[in-house]
């Protein structure tokens, strides 16, 4: 899907017109049509915005809300023993379409689109400490390509089914564990504010995805730093 701008990275700094950068970060996610979904009131830790996706036409279809430790960019492996996040990623579900400016199609989103955005994410998040930085790119766009081939897979070997809350509602996930955390992808049926529903992709380290609910986030603003 064409979701590879990124609009406001959680965390930037700086101002840009006198917008402070966690305000920046936010109007991206004020900009989306769907509602946006973050783990349910049993998680009592910090919460965090990530960054949203937009599709050649600038409109939002993706993002990201981070729950726990924010991870390292490169941690060393006393580190990545002790971090312990969940990042939940929220895909606009949409058929195939004519992009807003009438240049071409945008893809359709799919359960597979959020299981590839967590997949991903998750790698970018927890890259081995003890790989060379020049080792980086390489190890990252064949891990990338391996994420890409099982979310095109969901009922593959590599994928068991999950059932977790999804607004109080038990809700069947595709879920599989590596040796870098746990990705999970599943669907939402139709909400009062997005009658296709959404698609949920979650990803994490040091939290059991065996605990975690899902929620919609009534106030974004709750997600951004004081």
């Amino acid at each position: 899907m064409e979701t590879t701008n990124r609009v406001g990275a959680h965390g930037a700094a700086g101002t840009a017109e006198g917008v402070p950068g966690a305000r920046r970060t936010v109007d991206g996610y004020l900009r989306a049509t769907f509602p946006w979904y973050g783990l349910d009131d049993a998680f009592t830790g910090p919460r965090w915005l990530m960054q949203v996706g937009t599709a050649a036409d600038d409109t939002v279809q993706h993002g990201s809300t981070g729950h726990g430790d924010e991870p390292s960019i490169r941690p060393d492996a006393s580190a990545a023993e002790k971090e312990r996040f969940a990042a939940v990623v929220t895909v606009a579900a949409s058929p195939v379409r004519r992009s807003g400016d009438g240049t071409g199609v945008l893809d359709a989103t799919t359960v597979s689109s959020a299981a590839w955005l967590a997949g991903s994410g998750l790698l970018v998040s927890t890259w081995p400490a003890q790989l060379d930085h020049s080792l980086r790119d390489d190890w990252l766009d064949q891990q990338t390509e391996t994420a890409f081939e099982l979310a095109d897979d969901l009922n593959g070997s590599a994928w068991s089914v999950l059932s977790l809350p999804v607004d109080g509602v038990p809700t069947p996930f595709h879920y599989r564990e590596s040796e870098f955390g746990w990705v999970l992808a599943g669907s939402t049926g139709p909400t009062a504010s997005a009658e296709a529903g959404v698609h949920i992709g979650a990803y994490g380290r040091g939290m059991s995805a065996y605990g975690l609910g899902f929620s919609v986030i009534e106030d974004i603003h709750s997600y951004v730093s004081e």
